[in-house]
């Protein structure tokens, strides 16, 4: 046998490299090896590596098939057994059929590849819900990491989830036998030893362990070296908050992108691609889980004469779900049980109560509502579901994904009586509708402020608070209304519409005030009151108007509301049906019949001294003549209007004056373009951008930046036109769809 046959690996590779002639650096990058790990292997000081580095490091020196074979038979005697620790790799079967979590590996990577320090051994916690993949993320981690731990790569199970899981104690003695130390260095430490011999051989090597499923902080923070060259990496679905200077990995649900890859991989290319949109229907469903992708993924390739979109629909019976989401031994519904089980009773009740969460998220308030518990002791119940991975939080805000919604609820009909939980239903439902009156009042002209007298549980002091508490909780106080109205409660169902009229402004584009206001009409009709029919069918027609441009029900709305003004004998209800009726007339372009009823809305406004109807008058006026293209008479309209408002001052509600001055300012600047008036349209609507912006009135934003950057287009200003429009951009889904939809063309227009 030739001498370099007789050598070993690293040896070999060697000799192979020089021959080229070849740096490290210079393999390392032809083979896309690192040079630590290419030197470390020539040096001896790292185990024999696997085919597939054996592969690159061949192609890299561009070996003829002679050579390669010698290169490939030397690392495979290098395979033998060996005493010692070095290159041990004790891990379970891995899934190649892996895909995301592109950032969570990354910075896995990121932490491996760090310089250990004498006061620092790098420990990273993952963790994340049930199934959401934290240990199959580990041991993807671990083999593309391999090269990092010559020394070895260990998994071991800490069984947290079971009754009674394994102790520090028992575990170092794992790991210590699973590194190979032997017996005889085993006894002389004596058990009292094990754990302080654990931590030396883990910080003195370069090796990843992986302490799997841990239960808590107690069980794991023993084996945890303070200092070395080592890495721990620990998966729990617990937070493991206690642990101090740790790294922290969270996990999620995948996105919807990644879900439908994972299934593409799981099910093959041709079984995804023949119906893509079940395939999506199929991974919300699994709400993005990996564990419930797995089972769905399964199913489907275990059943070949299914289609994914027979799965799909399977999967669409929210009672039948969770039992579908099972093969063989992976059950979903059984990984969420082994955290419910682990609960204390009060977080265990919450858990089964958050079913009754109408939105996909609450808030601490709204589960103290359920619970009956104290705001401190519910936050300190949603924490622990928190730190069980039994929930999630951001910001202020709590949410159970769809698979857990549905865990608890079948834990709720199991647990709970039909009583119980239409008593915290309830108790949540009033409290939502009640804190919705208070709030919507800071809107309302007239009022304010709550009064002193009342006693909540949420931060209404200023006008902001109650905004922000409204837009956050928007879809459960829908719920409670929805809910009052099928009960019949026509009288809270009418309060609580009416107290969000004049708040609606500030939310225009939300997509339910037309349900709001048509479920506010009903209530009034039903209630037999002429004067609060007519109240509410204006609103009604101001939702249609506005909220979904549709112009003719707007003035059917309208039109009722007026007849039912008139059997109430009330002029500003009559007066506001005629200034619904102008605004819809003047957008068909029924211009000189909307004038007539702007002029008969302010003739009414007038008499009972209705300074917000007067200026809502005025202000459609002046937009009934800009829609006439009598652009000159439209800003002079314009401008009598704001001097009105001006001298109206505190008399009109803030809010009311500031959208208003904002709007008629967007029209003034939009009657400016048209004029060719180019530098009073730029003022005008910048400083309306400036109002909306600073009343936080996405809606009205997008309008006026719309308008700002055709301005600037006309006059040649392309920069500044492209950064209103991309501003415009910004302001995502709570502005108007349609100036999203006209900002983005702009912007997609070639310059």
């Amino acid at each position: 046998m030739a001498e370099k046959d007789q050598m070993t690996f690293g040896g070999l590779l060697r000799q192979l490299r020089l021959a080229v002639p070849m740096t490290i650096e210079e393999l390392a990058e032809a083979s896309g090896v690192s040079a630590r790990g290419i030197g470390d292997l020539e040096r001896g000081r790292r185990a024999t590596p696997q085919r597939g580095t054996v592969a690159a490091l061949a192609t890299g020196l561009d070996l003829r098939e002679s050579d390669r074979g010698q290169l490939l038979t030397a690392a495979r005697a290098g395979r033998s057994p060996r005493s010692g620790p070095a290159g041990v790799r004790a891990f379970p079967r891995g899934i190649d059929d892996f895909v995301g979590r592109t950032e969570q590996v990354a910075r896995l990577a990121e932490l491996a590849g760090r310089r250990a320090t004498a006061t620092d051994c790098s420990v990273t916690v993952v963790s994340g819900p049930p199934g959401t993949g934290k240990t199959t993320l580990a041991l993807h981690a671990a083999r593309e990491l391999a090269d990092r731990f010559p020394d070895g790569q260990l998994l071991i199970d800490l069984r947290g989830m079971d009754e009674n899981p394994t102790g520090p104690a028992e575990l170092a003695l794992n790991v210590l036998k699973a590194l190979g130390v032997a017996d005889r260095d085993l006894a002389r430490a004596g058990p009292q030893g094990h754990l302080e011999l654990c931590r030396r051989m883990v910080a003195e090597q370069r090796c990843l362990l992986i302490l799997d499923n841990a239960h808590d902080e107690a069980q794991v923070r023993p084996l945890l070296p303070s200092a070395g060259v080592g890495m721990v990496m620990i998966t729990s679905r617990r937070m493991l908050t206690g642990l101090e200077n740790v790294h922290r990995v969270p996990l999620g649900e995948l996105s919807p992108v990644e879900a439908a890859a994972f299934l593409t991989a799981v099910i093959g290319q041709d079984r995804a691609k023949a119906d893509p949109e079940a395939l999506a229907e199929v991974a919300q469903r699994c709400a993005h889980l990996p564990l419930a992708l797995r089972v769905a993924g399964n199913w489907l390739a275990t059943r070949s004469g299914w289609t994914v979109r027979r799965l799909a629909d399977r999967l669409a019976l929210q009672e039948r779900r969770l039992t579908t989401l099972s093969a063989g031994d992976l059950q979903v519904s059984a990984a969420f049980h082994l955290s419910y089980r682990q609960l204390s009773p009060a977080a265990a009740r919450l858990f089964r109560l958050l079913a009754l969460v109408d939105a996909p998220d609450t808030a601490t308030a709204g589960a103290a509502q359920l619970s009956g518990q104290q705001l401190f002791d519910t936050e300190d119940t949603l924490e622990e579901l928190v730190e069980t991975g039994l929930l999630s939080t951001e910001g202020e805000r709590y949410r159970l994904h769809d698979l857990l919604r549905l865990y608890a609820r079948d834990r709720l009909e199991t647990e709970e009586t039909e009583e119980e939980a239409a008593v915290s239903r309830g108790r949540l439902h009033d409290w939502l509708l009640e804190t919705t009156v208070m709030a919507g009042l800071w809107f309302e002209p007239g009022h304010g402020a709550p009064p002193s007298s009342w006693q909540g549980t949420v931060d209404l002091s200023s006008a902001e608070h109650a905004r922000r508490w409204l837009q956050a909780e928007g879809l459960n106080w829908l719920a409670a209304l929805r809910a009052a109205a099928a009960r019949e409660d026509h009288t809270t169902v009418v309060n609580v519409a009416d107290a969000l009229h004049w708040f609606s402004d500030q939310w225009i584009f939300w997509g339910h005030w037309p349900e709001v206001c048509a479920t506010g009409a009903r209530s009034a009709q039903a209630l037999g009151d002429p004067l609060l029919e007519a109240v509410h069918l204006n609103y009604h027609a101001w939702a249609l108007l506005v909220c979904e441009s549709r112009h003719q029900d707007s003035l059917d709305a309208s039109d009722r509301a007026l007849a039912a003004a008139r059997r109430a004998g009330d002029l500003a209800q009559q007066g506001w049906a005629h200034s619904y009726t102008a605004w819809a007339l003047s957008l068909l372009g029924d211009h000189s019949t909307a004038a007539s009823h702007n002029h008969d809305a302010a003739r009414l406004f007038e008499a009972v001294g209705d300074l917000h109807g007067t200026l809502h008058a005025m202000s459609g006026y002046a937009d009934t003549l800009l829609q006439d293209s009598r652009f000159e008479e439209s800003v002079t309209e314009h401008l009598r209007t704001l001097a009105f408002l001006d001298r109206a001052g505190d008399r009109i509600e803030p809010h009311s004056a500031a959208f208003s001055r904002a709007n008629l300012l967007t029209s003034l600047g939009r009657a400016h373009s048209l004029l060719g008036n180019w530098s009073e349209a730029a003022e005008s609507l910048r400083t309306a951008g400036e109002l909306a912006r600073a009343a936080d009135n996405p809606g009205l934003e997008s309008r006026t930046l719309i308008h700002l950057g055709d301005a600037l287009l006309a006059v040649g200003h392309r920069k500044q036109a492209h950064d209103a429009f991309s501003r415009c951009l910004a302001l995502g889904e709570t502005a108007n769809p349609q100036h999203i939809a006209t900002a983005r063309e702009r912007l997609a227009q070639p310059e």
